[in-house]
């Protein structure tokens, strides 16, 4: 399985980190991609860091999963990029998993393709035309989809993309690893 996050200036940097940092503990292929000209992308906070990519170096269509983080200058960022909307579009209609985080949820919404399905976002995000069942967890999976509901959501929203991806041994292992587990069990190894 191969996954891309997309990364615009004022991601929620939480959402995008840890999510890539706990896919990566599962041994999941994840590209951080920058969807400007260059590899260098701006956090919420004002963390810079450097992609794997860039989005005209990649076919979307490559990937088995998009994902995409939030924050509220991220979010606005990642929806005015047309390509990337017809990607998720593309990607999303074909049945491929597609995850979004707090604020990210409405691009998806505001596409239709929240339209019948159950999900999540940051609160005030949620919208009655998206037409679709609004829920109050931390995460929600609803067939090819993914969706968390904000910052403090990061690690249920990366643990339903792992348990999408992988067997539940390695979701153990990274949970073990990240001691979030609710009951002691010794290290797996």
């Amino acid at each position: 399985m191969k996954c891309a996050i997309y990364l615009a200036d004022g991601f929620e940097t939480c959402e995008g980190l840890i999510t890539v940092d706990l896919l990566r503990r599962a041994n999941i292929e994840i590209e951080t991609i920058s969807i400007k000209d260059n590899n260098f992308v701006k956090s919420s906070h004002g963390i810079e860091m450097l992609t794997d990519r860039i989005y005209m170096e990649t076919d979307p269509a490559e990937y088995d999963v998009l994902i995409l983080p939030g924050g509220k200058v991220g979010t606005l960022n990642l929806e005015q990029f047309d390509d990337l909307r017809e990607a998720l579009k593309a990607h999303f209609e074909a049945g491929k998993l597609t995850c979004a985080i707090c604020a990210a949820p409405s691009i998806l919404g505001h596409m239709g393709l929240l339209k019948d399905r159950r999900y999540t976002c940051f609160p005030t995000f949620d919208d009655p035309s998206y037409e679709g069942e609004y829920q109050q967890e931390l995460a929600v999976r609803d067939g090819n989809l993914i969706t968390g509901r904000g910052m403090g959501a990061t690690i249920e929203f990366a643990r339903e993309i792992i348990k999408a991806l992988a067997d539940e041994e390695t979701l153990h292992r990274v949970e073990y690893g990240i001691q979030y587990e609710h009951t002691f069990r010794l290290d797996p190894q």
